[in-house]
C-alpha cells in the first residue's frame, strides 16, 4: 500500500470519528429536545431549550474527538480532517497539489461514513428528528451572514492550526488540545448562527445520509459550508505568513 493511500485512510478514519461523535452530539441534543417538547422543529431545539449549555456540550464533544484524532493520527496524515485546512495548506505551498484531491475525497467519504454509522447506531430518530446533526442557518440568519460566520470561525481555527501545528517553532505536544478547544469555543459562540460547521466534510456527511435515508433535504445551504470555511482558512493561512514575515515557512 502506498504512503498516500495510508494517509488517505487516516484522513477517512479521522473524519469518520469527527462526524460520528461531533455531529452525533448535535443529533442527540435534538432528539433529547424533541423528547421534552414534541413541537420542536428540526434544528431549532439546539439552544432553544438548553441555552448556551447545548452548544457548550456539542463543542466539547467536537473538542475531545478532534484532540483524539490529532494525537492518534496526526503523525500519519497530519490529521487535516477538513477540506478547508487541506486547501489552505496547498494554497500556501505547504501541501502537494497531487495529494490535495485525494485528501478531500477521503475526508468527504469519512464524513458520510460517520453519519451512516451514527444512523445505524442511534436509529431513524437520529435522521428524522436529529437530522444527523446537519448544519443550517438558524431562523433570522441570512445566507451571507451564515457565510460570514463560517468564514470567521474557520479563520480563527486556521490561525491556531498555523501557530500551534504548522509553525515548527511551536512548542510540541499541545496541538491536539489547543486545536480541539478552539473548535469547541467557536462552536459554543457561533453555533446558533449557522451551526458552526467550519468544515465542508462535517456538513457533507449528514446532508448526504439524510438525503439517502429520508431525512431533511438541506442541500440548498451546502454552498455556505463550502465558501465560508475555505475563504476563512485560506485568508488565515496567508495572514499568518504575512504577520510572521514568512518565518514560519523558513523555520
Amino acid at each position: 500500500m502506498s504512503d498516500l493511500a495510508k494517509r488517505c485512510i487516516a484522513e477517512l478514519a479521522g473524519t469518520t470519528l469527527l462526524v460520528y461523535f461531533g455531529a452525533g452530539a448535535a443529533a442527540i441534543t435534538l432528539m433529547m429536545a424533541r423528547g421534552t417538547d414534541t413541537g420542536t422543529p428540526f434544528n431549532i431545539g439546539i439552544g432553544a431549550l438548553g441555552g448556551l449549555g447545548d452548544w457548550f456540550a456539542i463543542g466539547m464533544a467536537f473538542a475531545i474527538v478532534i484532540a483524539a484524532v490529532i494525537y492518534s493520527m496526526g503523525r500519519v496524515s497530519g490529521a487535516h480532517v477538513n477540506p478547508a485546512v487541506t486547501i489552505a495548506l496547498w494554497a500556501t505551498k505547504r501541501f502537494p497539489a497531487g495529494d490535495t484531491g485525494a485528501y478531500i475525497i477521503a475526508q468527504l467519504i469519512g464524513g458520510a461514513l460517520g453519519s451512516l454509522l451514527f444512523a445505524a447506531s442511534a436509529g431513524m430518530d437520529a435522521v428524522t428528528i436529529g437530522g444527523l446533526g446537519a448544519t443550517t442557518p438558524f431562523p433570522g440568519i441570512g445566507y451571507s451572514q451564515a457565510i460570514l460566520a463560517e468564514a470567521i470561525g474557520t479563520f480563527v481555527l486556521m490561525m491556531v492550526i498555523m501557530g500551534i501545528a504548522v509553525d515548527r517553532r511551536a512548542p510540541p505536544g499541545f496541538a491536539g488540545l489547543v486545536i480541539g478547544l478552539t473548535v469547541g469555543g467557536v462552536i459554543t459562540t457561533t453555533g446558533n448562527i449557522a451551526g458552526a460547521s467550519l468544515n465542508t466534510a462535517r456538513t457533507f456527511g449528514p446532508y448526504l445520509i439524510d438525503s439517502l435515508l429520508g431525512g431533511p433535504d438541506l442541500w440548498v445551504y451546502f454552498p455556505i459550508y463550502i465558501i465560508g470555511p475555505i475563504i476563512g482558512a485560506v485568508v488565515a493561512a496567508f495572514f499568518y505568513d504575512y504577520i510572521t514575515g514568512g518565518e514560519a515557512k523558513a523555520a
